[in-house]
């Protein structure tokens, strides 16, 4: 459903976010190592959600990154379309692009008003639970699925 960028993505924003606000400018090696992840694949993803203003990035021997935000105000639907796009809440299941954008010659595809309704569910659920949320739920459980 969602990349495995994304998914990456998301479990480094909850790792800052369960560090925050004590420790910032955690470095790549240290987030990467902590998360079984490749550290170049890694910076990668970080790079992308500092450009979009999720993380600060720092250069530099005491650099690194930390959130750009309070994890409150940050929802997995934000890091989502900043990784992925916006095609999972947007493309039809079977057909190329948007059922509301097929030929008119097509009929909509089988499944569209069963997937729209799942889509709009997914949608509502990433765009109300925080990061904040993922990362008490994750520290409180002693699970570190991070």
């Amino acid at each position: 459903m969602i990349s495995n960028s994304c998914r990456y993505g998301i479990r480094a924003v909850v790792y800052l976010a369960s560090r925050y606000p004590e420790k910032n400018n955690i470095g790549i090696k240290e987030i990467s190592g902590d998360l079984g992840l490749p550290a170049p694949f890694m910076a990668k993803i970080l790079q992308q959600l500092a450009k979009h203003k999720i993380l600060n990035s720092v250069k530099g021997p005491n650099g690194g990154f930390s959130l750009a935000k309070k994890p409150d105000s940050i929802t997995v639907l934000d890091v989502i379309k900043i990784i992925d796009g916006e095609a999972l809440f947007k493309n039809c299941l079977i057909h190329d692009g948007s059922c509301s954008k097929v030929k008119k010659s097509r009929k909509t595809c089988p499944v569209h008003d069963d997937y729209s309704k799942i889509r709009a569910n997914i949608n509502n659920l990433f765009k109300k639970k925080t990061i904040a949320e993922l990362a008490n739920t994750a520290s409180g459980s002693n699970n570190i699925f991070i």
